[in-house]
């Protein structure tokens, strides 16, 4: 049975996801890796031990970055969902504005904007706690929430969600039974993005932890500054692991899920 092209364009695209990391892996056993060889001279698992150690502060800097992410997209969820819903189903005075204010974080330079948050959260006395970087990660992240969500809703029909309630349903069991299976492919990748951006965060999360909110990323560069590149690919190689498993978990239900809903709308 040959395979068909939507396999092999599986395949090909995790190929080219799995490549570039096969470099990591080396790195993050090599003992001793020097130009022109191909392959480290000796393997040892140093790096990893040391990395997954309490001295290398890796798996609780893993935890702080997982929880300010995990935060930042909730607090974005609760003002990208509404704010979508509104920029996506109506038309009104000013909504370009609207829509441009949300894509300025992006246009301006991003020095420009840390120092002058930076200013801002440290007259309010969070600067250097978690809480002023997780206030400074929606800068970056709420945009990407807010727009994924106005171009969800605007192909979302409030038809069925009259429909629903003109047969007796409260405003919580629409949303529950028709508006959120409608949407959950489109907010689902909205969070996944928002979650990738805020953990990727690094001038921010300097400039505004202070140093004192150690997350992967700030870890990450510190010790490739420090020219240590089996830590480093380790380090790296956890970094990149939420994204995947993310990426995993949703994938079924973002190439899925929207089509069979639709079909059952449109039958």
């Amino acid at each position: 049975m040959r395979p068909s092209l939507r396999t092999l364009a599986g395949l090909a695209l995790a190929g080219f996801l799995v490549l570039p990391l096969l470099p990591l892996v080396a790195w993050s056993v090599a003992r001793g890796w020097r130009f022109p060889a191909l392959m480290p001279d000796q393997v040892s698992a140093q790096a990893w031990t040391f990395a997954l150690s309490s001295q290398a502060g890796v798996l609780a800097s893993f935890a702080t970055t997982t929880l300010i992410a995990t935060a930042t997209t909730l607090l974005a969820l609760l003002v990208g969902l509404p704010a979508g819903r509104a920029l996506g189903l109506y038309r009104f005075r000013g909504r370009g504005l609207v829509l441009l204010l949300l894509l300025a974080p992006a246009l301006l330079p991003g020095i420009a904007v840390v120092f002058g948050l930076h200013g801002i959260l440290l007259r309010l006395g969070l600067a250097g706690t978690m809480p002023g970087v997780i206030l400074a990660h929606l800068i970056p992240v709420l945009p990407y929430m807010t727009l994924v969500m106005t171009a969800v809703f605007a192909r979302f029909d409030p038809a069925f969600e009259q429909q629903a309630r003109s047969l007796g349903a409260t405003p919580l069991q629409t949303f529950r039974s028709v508006t959120l299976p409608a949407i959950m492919p489109g907010l689902m990748i909205a969070c996944l993005f928002a979650f990738l951006v805020s953990w990727s965060q690094y001038l921010l999360t300097l400039a505004v932890g202070a140093g004192r909110v150690q997350t992967l990323p700030l870890l990450l560069f510190s010790f490739a500054s420090a020219g240590r590149n089996d830590i480093t690919a380790a380090i790296a190689l956890l970094y990149i692991l939420p994204g995947l498993l993310i990426l995993a978990v949703t994938a079924r239900r973002i190439t899925g899920r929207g089509a069979a809903l639709t079909e059952r709308l449109h039958p």
